[in-house]
C-alpha cells in the first residue's frame, strides 16, 4: 500500500531580487516545520521574485541554490521543490527543481512563458514534461502560466496505466487581479485529470508593483478544496492514494479520454 503523502506549502512574501535574504528566510521557515513531511513546495522564482533580469540573477545549473536545496532535502528527509532563474549554456530558464533527500534531482523548465511581462524575451521555453516519484506517488510539476494551458497538463493514458500521474503541482507568482482564474483553473485541472492539484503562490508586493494575495491551495480529484490560505504561512496537507484509487476505479473517466500527442 502506497502511504499517504504529507505536503508542506510555504506561502511567503519574497525579498525582491535578493537571493541570500530569500534563502535565509526559507531556511528559517523550513525549520519551523515540526510534523513529518514528505514534500516541501516553494513558490515560483523563490529566490528573487518574478524578475526579468536573468542576466544579473541567473545561477548556473546545479550551483548555489541547487546545493542549498540538496542540503535542505538531506536535513529534512523531504523532497524540496520550487523554481529559480537558471542559466545553462547561453540560455536562461525559469527552472523548477525537485531535489530528493539522497541528492538526486529532476528539473522542469517552464513551457509557457508569460509574454505580457516579457518573459518570452528573456527566457527560453522548456519542451519536456517531467514526472517526479515521491514515495511511490507520481507527481507532475508545472510553473505558474502553464496553468492556463490544459493540454500541456492533460494526463495521457498508456498501455501500462490509464493515469500518467497522481498529483499536479503548480508553483507560481500569480498576481491579485487574476487570482480568480488561479482558483478556478486549479480546480479544473484536478477534475479533468482525476488527480490531486496543488498550487503554491506568493503574497506581498514585488519590485515592479504587482500585488499577490496567495490562495495557495490543494484540491482533491473531484475538485473539492482540501486546504487554502490567503496569508503568510506554511500550509500543511495530507493526500491519500487509497481514496484516489478508489474513486478512479468507480469512475474511470480517463478510459474515455481522447488520445493525442504533444509537439
Amino acid at each position: 500500500m502506497i502511504p499517504e503523502l504529507q505536503i508542506a506549502l510555504i506561502q511567503s512574501e519574497l525579498h525582491w531580487e535578493k537571493v541570500d535574504a530569500n534563502l535565509a528566510m526559507f531556511e528559517e521557515k523550513i525549520w519551523t516545520i515540526k510534523d513529518p513531511v514528505d514534500l516541501i513546495v516553494l513558490p515560483e522564482m523563490f529566490t528573487t521574485g518574478f524578475s526579468m533580469e536573468p542576466q544579473q540573477l541567473a545561477e548556473v545549473h546545479k550551483t548555489r541554490t541547487f546545493k542549498w536545496m540538496q542540503q535542505q532535502a538531506a536535513q529534512t528527509k523531504a523532497v524540496i521543490m520550487g523554481s529559480i532563474i537558471a542559466k545553462e549554456g547561453p540560455n536562461y530558464y525559469n527552472r523548477l527543481y525537485a531535489v530528493h533527500p539522497d541528492g538526486s534531482f529532476q528539473h522542469y523548465d517552464k513551457k509557457h512563458l508569460f509574454g505580457l511581462a516579457g518573459e518570452d524575451k528573456d527566457y527560453s521555453a522548456g519542451s519536456q514534461r517531467v514526472i517526479v516519484d515521491v514515495k511511490g506517488w507520481k507527481i507532475f510539476p508545472l510553473v505558474c502560466y502553464d496553468l492556463r494551458f490544459s493540454v500541456w497538463a492533460r494526463s495521457q493514458k498508456n498501455a501500462d496505466d490509464l493515469y500518467e500521474y497522481d498529483a499536479l503541482i503548480y508553483v507560481a507568482n500569480w498576481p491579485e487581479p487574476r487570482v480568480n482564474a488561479w482558483d478556478t483553473l486549479l480546480a479544473a485541472r484536478a477534475i479533468e485529470n482525476t488527480a490531486y492539484c496543488v498550487g503554491v503562490n506568493r503574497i506581498g508586493q514585488d519590485g515592479v508593483g504587482a500585488n499577490y494575495v496567495g490562495h495557495s491551495a490543494v484540491y482533491d480529484y473531484k475538485g473539492k478544496p482540501m486546504a487554502f490560505s490567503d496569508k503568510e504561512e506554511i500550509l500543511m496537507t495530507t493526500i491519500t492514494k487509497e481514496d484516489l484509487l478508489s474513486f478512479r476505479e468507480r469512475f474511470p473517466f480517463q478510459a474515455d479520454a481522447d488520445g493525442f500527442e504533444l509537439s
